[in-house]
């Protein structure tokens, strides 16, 4: 489905970017796989990719910083031709209540994955214009829709990719280009591992079809975007979440 295609999937090597960027493997691209801290988690990813008959490379980049996105964008197109999908999924949480929140926390949560994800588009959006086609897939999440106590900074960012996601679409489009966003609910991942059961079960029950997602609920539906038989789909803020927002 994806065959002949370049992916760069950043945040790629835990968690939903791993699963996104072995759903894209396994669909025929060849996927850079980008990382900010544990290259050996990277090259793990990279290795099962291959073991499965895929293929990628490891590449680290910190997506808060501009320039270093910039010349990251440049090294890949350098190395490999072309970008033909990203997927902003890099992303932390740094959680506290607002009236406590430090400045730092706040900052450092929307220059990863608001400021981050803006980095990434900025810089791959013109060679996809030169080219007269590419994706975009963002990571949202519910809690920019909803809005979540203990999140602010979270929930600010996450809210701001999805204005982003419709500006970058409108002006976009136009060049053959699609920028969508994926919202997840709670997925099974290292941030929910560390819930309490109690928080866990609260926020089950919050959930019509009972329980979370996993990693690979998201990894298909972000192969779904980056293929062609979503080629009329754009400017949309789709929710993986079990009916947690309706």
């Amino acid at each position: 489905m994806l065959s002949g295609k370049t992916a760069v999937v950043t945040g790629a090597s835990r968690g939903i970017g791993r699963a996104i960027a072995e759903k894209l493997a396994a669909e025929g691209a060849f996927v850079v796989i980008n990382y900010n801290g544990s290259k050996e988690a990277a090259e793990t990813v990279l290795a099962g990719i291959r073991a499965a008959g895929g293929d990628g490379c490891v590449m680290q980049c910190n997506v808060s910083d501009f320039a270093a996105c910039e010349a990251w964008t440049k090294e890949i197109l350098a190395l490999y031709g072309k970008i033909d999908i990203l997927v902003n999924n890099a992303g932390i949480t740094k959680d506290g209540l607002l009236m406590g929140m430090s400045e730092e926390a706040f900052d450092r949560v929307i220059e990863t994955n608001l400021k981050g994800t803006f980095n990434c588009i900025r810089f791959a959006a013109r060679p996809m214009i030169r080219q007269k086609s590419g994706c975009i897939i963002n990571m949202a999440s519910v809690v920019g829709v909803a809005g979540n106590a203990g999140q602010a900074n979270y929930a600010a960012s996450k809210a701001g990719v999805i204005g982003l996601t419709k500006t970058a679409a409108r002006e976009l489009a136009s060049r053959g280009i699609r920028v969508n966003a994926i919202a997840p609910g709670f997925i099974e991942t290292d941030m929910t591992e560390v819930l309490s059961d109690k928080v866990k079960e609260a926020s089950v029950s919050q959930i019509p079809l009972g329980h979370f997602g996993k990693p690979e609920d998201v990894a298909n539906l972000a192969a779904f975007l980056a293929s062609e038989a979503a080629a009329y789909i754009t400017g949309q803020v789709i929710h993986c979440d079990g009916g947690m927002v309706i």
